[in-house]
């Protein structure tokens, strides 16, 4: 069977332009030669490539690497704008910041990654920072280190620690005030089930409360400087777990139910512990995961343990 030729017929280079652009809006993510090809079948490699070559130099179409190859995708508008007159150099550190995300980058990654020599870098960083395309974010994962991304974009939790750091310090004093107006919320609700004088077992579930609810207890309040999440006030409430003040337990849950997941709501009562803890139990030795290594002369040892020094600085 003879191979199917397609005829390739000269086209309008506007035309050719306006459809790589519509194919763009198609997917965001990028498109690929071989998708531009197969909607202009008609259209002539070359005069394909020229279309293309034409919207790179403008700035309109970024170029990128993937798993399948090279990949074209518009350029916002007001980033073309600012990008106007940069050099390719320029232009590939924007792209590879770009592509970092919110998690940002490491000037020494760029460096591994465009081959360019770091004077050259710090000079295109200070480029971009000046017209406000990029910005520099300390992380909290190294003091001393910053990470770079797109100036528009909210850095992810894991470089600026959320709610818990303000200027890479981390807030002891304010994780400590929630701790204590979570276990204050969940301990009023417990004493209100008891004394609503029903069913042990009504009395039980009726102490229970979700994470939304105490979420909003704490907003209500006022007491945060910094936007809460419910995902925040569940890490302060898992903390209390580990103290022993508070269990938590999972029921199933309606579809649409605030604060479920996958069907499961998570809901958390205050609890007082029915004797106290020994005193061996208050000492790291008493927590301790490796005790049974430890020994004097060993790799673990009470002589080096910097738990129980701190403990005892404590």
């Amino acid at each position: 069977m003879a191979d199917v030729k397609v005829k390739q017929e000269s086209a309008d280079p506007v035309d050719i332009e306006n459809r790589i652009r519509d194919l763009c809006q198609q997917f965001p993510h990028g498109i690929t030669d071989q998708v531009i090809q197969n909607d202009m079948p008609h259209v002539a490699p070359q005069q394909r490539a020229m279309v293309i070559n034409r919207l790179l130099s403008m700035g309109k179409l970024d170029l990128l690497r993937s798993a399948s190859g090279l990949m074209y995708r518009m350029k916002d508008a007001q980033t073309a704008n600012k990008m106007k007159g940069s050099d390719n150099q320029e232009k590939l550190v924007y792209q590879i910041i770009e592509d970092a995300g919110n998690k940002g980058i490491w000037s020494r990654d760029i460096r591994f990654k465009s081959n360019l020599p770091l004077t050259e870098i710090n000079k295109i960083l200070k480029n971009l920072e000046s017209k406000k395309l990029i910005k520099a974010v300390k992380s909290v994962a190294a003091s001393k280190k910053k990470v770079y991304m797109l100036y528009n974009i909210q850095p992810d939790r894991s470089v600026t620690g959320g709610a818990w750091y303000s200027d890479q310090d981390f807030e002891s004093e304010f994780v400590e005030v929630l701790n204590q107006q979570c276990f204050k919320f969940l301990q009023s609700k417990a004493e209100a089930a008891r004394e609503s004088k029903q069913s042990p077992m009504v009395q039980r579930n009726s102490s229970f409360a979700s994470s939304n609810e105490v979420w909003k207890f704490i907003c209500e309040l006022g007491i945060s400087k910094v936007e809460l999440s419910m995902e925040d006030i569940e890490t302060i409430l898992n903390t209390l777990i580990y103290d022993g003040k508070v269990e938590m337990t999972i029921i199933a849950a309606k579809e649409g139910t605030v604060g479920s997941v996958d069907g499961q709501l998570k809901l958390y009562r205050g609890v007082n512990p029915i004797i106290q803890p020994t005193g061996l139990v208050k000492t790291p030795c008493g927590v301790c995961p490796v005790f049974d290594d430890c020994h004097e002369g060993g790799e673990i040892s009470p002589s080096n343990c910097i738990y129980m020094t701190e403990w005892l600085e404590f």
